[in-house]
């Protein structure tokens, strides 16, 4: 079989991965991150009342259209009190930032503006208060019938708060999808201890499990499997029945014979690939009971990379995420050391370490050796750099990375 180009296999995932993804309704500390289903409209205004922006005394601005002039001060104000009796002409309030502007009372001036005289009982100011000034005004943030969220939007720390704030304590979201993780193999082990001749630790599994939370998803562990065609058979009818999304790793070669593919083969519509790029060659992907199953690579590394080329985006579309939202950025860095390669007819993803260099342009360097079995070169690695066909990239030349990682 020939090689896929990496945007036909992409193609024949995202082709198939639709729907309307199912709602659900959650707390707002639960719904950051998530996609808000449906509108929400402002039932409160933001102000509720109008409200003193300062620490000073309410005043009518008219009192101190002369200047100087000394008003009598006849109470004070708090937070969280009801507004004083209305301001009379001559009088003035104390207030504290956030009280409620008494009736009478159209501006506000700050503490630090005026002269208190008898103890209290009196101030004077010097300069004129401006109609408004230092008030915040009712309505003058969120006004009662506003979208405070809108359907599609993902949801922030600043929505929760506009939310709570208008007072609503619950968000309709779409629902993360349940993203099943399933390893096979009887050279496969879990947990400490010393390894039998020819076994290894299962470290896709986990690895891929803190993926798929990390891209939105509901992981699921469905346990490793044996080499044993019953065993597997039930492990993926299991995954496929209760979630959304299947991943495997390993067993997807051309050359393989392989129980995973003999019975994906029999449960559902599969395709193998190899796809054109390195790590990461082989890939497989299909329906079984219309639920998404991909079979990524066995290597550390590939299925790292097949998860974050093909895995990722289908999982964050039944997120509910826009389509400019389904890949990792893109952005152009400066391959310092340059980054070497043989033309092969693949694309190549080399992990390098991302940094922001003295100039503010971000600069790559090789996190290691590129091995797909090298896991310590892609632990120090927050970014792929993407290397077409060819010699590579010279030093100092700009190179497309895939960040998978902070900078």
């Amino acid at each position: 079989m020939g090689l896929v180009s990496l945007d036909d296999a992409r193609a024949h995932v995202l082709d198939r991965v639709w729907g309307v993804p199912p709602y659900e309704t959650v707390p707002l500390a639960e719904a950051v991150g998530r996609v808000a289903a449906t509108r929400v409209l402002a039932e409160e205004a933001v102000p509720p009342f109008d409200n003193s922006a300062m620490d000073g005394y309410a005043v009518r601005s008219a009192d101190t259209a002369r200047v100087p002039a000394v008003l009598r001060a006849v109470g004070t104000t708090l937070a969280g009190q009801a507004a004083a009796a209305e301001v009379a002409s001559g009088e003035v309030v104390r207030i504290m930032t956030g009280a409620p502007v008494p009736p009478g009372a159209d501006a506000v001036v700050p503490i630090e503006k005026v002269e208190v005289l008898d103890e209290g009982g009196a101030i004077r100011l010097t300069s004129p208060a401006i109609v408004g000034e230092h008030v915040r005004r009712a309505g003058d943030d969120i006004q009662v019938g506003d979208p405070v969220l809108m359907a599609g939007t993902v949801v922030s720390p600043g929505h929760l708060g506009v939310l709570a704030t208008v007072g609503v304590g619950e968000v309709e979201v779409v629902r993360r999808p349940r993203v099943g993780v399933l390893s096979t193999g009887d050279e496969l082990v879990t947990g400490g201890g010393p390894l039998a001749a020819g076994q290894i630790r299962d470290s896709n599994r986990i690895a891929l499990l803190a993926l798929v939370d990390a891209a939105g998803g509901e992981a699921v562990d469905l346990g490793l499997a044996p080499d044993d065609a019953e065993a597997i058979t039930k492990a993926l009818l299991h995954g496929v029945s209760t979630c959304d999304v299947v991943l495997t790793s390993g067993g997807v070669s051309m050359g393989d014979v392989d129980l995973v593919k003999e019975v994906l083969d029999l449960l559902g519509d599969m395709r193998w690939m190899q796809v054109a790029i390195r790590p990461a060659k082989p890939f497989a992907f299909g329906l079984v009971d219309r639920v998404p199953v991909f079979g990524l690579p066995g290597n550390p590394v590939s299925s790292v990379v097949s998860f974050e080329l093909f895995a990722r985006p289908a999982i964050r579309r039944l997120c509910g995420l826009p389509e400019n939202q389904l890949d990792r950025p893109y952005p152009a860095a400066i391959a310092v050391d340059g980054l070497p390669r043989r033309p092969d007819g693949k694309v190549h993803f080399v992990r390098v370490r991302v940094i922001v260099g003295a100039d503010g342009r971000l600069e790559a360097r090789s996190a290691g050796d590129q091995g797909s079995h090298h896991l310590t070169a892609l632990a120090a690695a927050n970014g792929l750099a993407v290397l077409p066909d060819g010699d590579g990239v010279e030093p100092g030349s700009p190179v497309d990375v895939l960040l998978i990682g902070d900078l």
